[in-house]
Order: C-alpha cells, then sequence, then structure tokens
C-alpha cells in the first residue's frame, strides 16, 4: 500500500533521514521504532507531505505522492494523528470531532462518521459537550485518534499515541488500534518509543537509528532479535 524508496529529508542542515526506505501492507500493522530523534517523525511528516523530501520517493496505492499537498494526501486516504495529539482545547469534543471531517462535504455522512466514533469511544460521546482540554491524558488521545477516523482513513499514521500514558491507558490505546485495524479495515503505520507494546501489536517493524533504517523483520522476530532487546527492550 505504501513504499518509501531512499528517502532523503532535511531540516535546515540537519540531515534528518538518510535514504529512509520502507514498506506498510495493506492491512498489516506496522512500527517503526527508534530513540529520540532517530528520524520516526519526521518519516510521518514526509509521508503526510508536511516535511518535503530531497530525494527518494514515496508511493502510495501505485501513485507517487511526494510531490503531491498535504491536503491532497488527506483527500487520497492518508491521515495522521501527530505527537503531543494537538487537540483543540477550547473546543468541544463533538467540535473537535467534526474538524475531523472538513474535507467531507456530505453532512449526512458527517453525522454518520461521527456516530461510529461515539459507538467505538464511549467516553467521547459522555464528554461530547466538554471543552477538548478537560479531558484526561488518555481521554485526549482518544479523542485525537477519534478525529482522525472522521475522515475515513485507509492508511493511518499514528505518532507516539503512548506519550505520557500510565501502563493501563497505554494497553488500552493499544487494544483500540488493534480495533481499529480489524473492525475498520485500516492500514496503520505506528511510530512508537514503547518498543514493547509496538512489536506486541505489530505485524511487520523497522528500527531507525540517526536517520537510518538499520533493521527489519516481523515483529515477533524484532521481539526475539538479541540487539533489539539490548538496545530498546532493557
Amino acid at each position: 500500500m505504501l513504499r518509501l524508496e531512499g528517502v532523503h529529508a532535511y531540516y535546515g542542515r540537519i540531515h534528518a533521514l538518510k535514504g529512509v526506505s520502507l514498506e506498510v501492507r495493506e492491512g498489516h500493522i506496522c512500527c517503526l521504532i527508534g530513540a529520540n530523534g532517530a528520524g520516526k517523525s519526521t518519516t510521518l511528516m514526509t509521508i503526510s507531505g508536511i516535511t518535503p523530501i530531497a530525494s527518494g520517493t514515496v508511493t502510495y496505492q501505485g501513485q507517487p505522492i511526494h510531490r503531491v499537498s498535504p491536503e491532497e494526501i488527506v483527500r487520497r486516504g492518508i491521515v495522521q494523528v501527530p505527537e503531543g495529539r494537538r487537540i483543540f482545547p477550547n473546543l468541544t469534543v463533538q467540535e473537535n470531532l467534526m474538524l475531523g471531517a472538513y474535507l467531507q462535504r456530505d453532512k449526512a455522512e458527517k453525522l454518520s462518521a461521527l456516530e461510529r466514533s461515539f459507538s467505538m469511544f464511549p467516553i467521547l460521546r459522555e464528554r461530547r459537550r466538554q471543552p477538548g482540554g478537560t479531558l484526561s491524558g488518555g481521554e485526549q488521545q482518544m479523542l485525537a485518534i477519534a478525529r482522525a477516523l472522521m475522515g475515513t482513513p485507509r492508511l493511518l499514521l499514528l505518532d507516539e499515541p503512548s506519550l505520557g500514558l500510565a501502563p493501563l491507558i497505554v494497553e488500552r490505546i493499544m487494544g483500540i488500534i488493534r480495533q481499529i485495524r480489524d473492525e475498520r479495515g485500516a492500514t496503520i503505520l505506528l511510530v512508537e518509543q514503547n518498543a514493547q507494546a509496538a512489536l506486541d501489536l505489530s505485524d511487520y517493524g523497522y528500527v531507525i537509528e540517526t536517520g537510518e533504517v538499520v533493521l527489519e523483520d516481523s515483529a515477533r522476530r524484532l521481539l526475539e532479535d538479541p540487539r533489539v532487546r539490548e538496545a530498546y527492550l532493557g
């Protein structure tokens, strides 16, 4: 479904991605793990069209998208949940959700998507009239994911969904991600520092270090790899 080949990207003079190549197969959960500053978020930003690539290609469903605008990338079915959630704290839960459907012109379809979100996240139905900023960290993460789902993505990019959350909430969020794949049919690319949680959830994984993919394999095999265990699993 998605393929990156030899992608290089810069932040100013900083060479953030150094020939990144990876593939996400349709219907799979694929994870990208690595330390802080390794290039995980930059990889997602290049896929979303926010960070321009210096060279290489990003292909989605057989079509190059690395010169396509971020808005058009969303139209084609790729939606990102950013690191830190970035909800609008002064808007209500429902207003936050409706912003996720901004490309959808049909009012009935918007309402249908809203109902699907409330069905998957009942707590958001209860909090629908509350400002987003009054939610707990875990509830805000659910809101960020639900807002992305309002755009009915075929490929969901998740950037550090467990960041700052208690272990029990992390377990719940990971269960929701699996549910999105199993019930919504979405393909998922998951970026995580929590390597154990990411690999437990995923079908396939990549390890990135200082802007380069240094290891890839099935998630099960990466969990057993002594290099991964020593560097990321403790």
